[in-house]
């Protein structure tokens, strides 16, 4: 290699690194905060809710006694699946949006 020659095109490997610890600390922080953020769904016209943690926890279901039938106890889990699995989608693009915003959009494998 020539004398000087640098692979990363001028770029300070201290500052990368400095860069990505940086970077690290963010996306902890945004990590912890969507942990504590709560968000609600509801499904069959508002028959089940459902309240997840940004970091997708069940935190509450709550089932109207409305939709309670013991004839049809099919349609009462469905409603619970949809709300379960409505709410996880949503904590997604949430956890996406606050990543884009350290990340820059940049994709990082291993990230979310």
């Amino acid at each position: 290699m020539a004398k000087g020659f640098n692979p990363m095109g001028g770029m300070n490997m201290n500052n990368i690194m400095k860069q990505a610890q940086k970077m690290q600390k963010q996306v902890q922080e945004v990590q912890e905060a969507l942990g504590e953020k709560t968000l609600e769904v509801t499904s069959g016209g508002g028959a089940v809710r459902v309240v997840v943690s940004g970091a997708k926890e069940i935190k509450e279901i709550n089932i109207s006694k409305d939709v309670v039938d013991p004839d049809d106890v099919e349609m009462l889990e469905d409603m619970i699946v949809a709300a379960i699995n409505e709410a996880f989608r949503k904590a997604d693009e949430v956890t996406e949006s606050e990543m884009r915003k350290v990340t820059g959009g940049v994709n990082i494998p291993g990230l979310l």
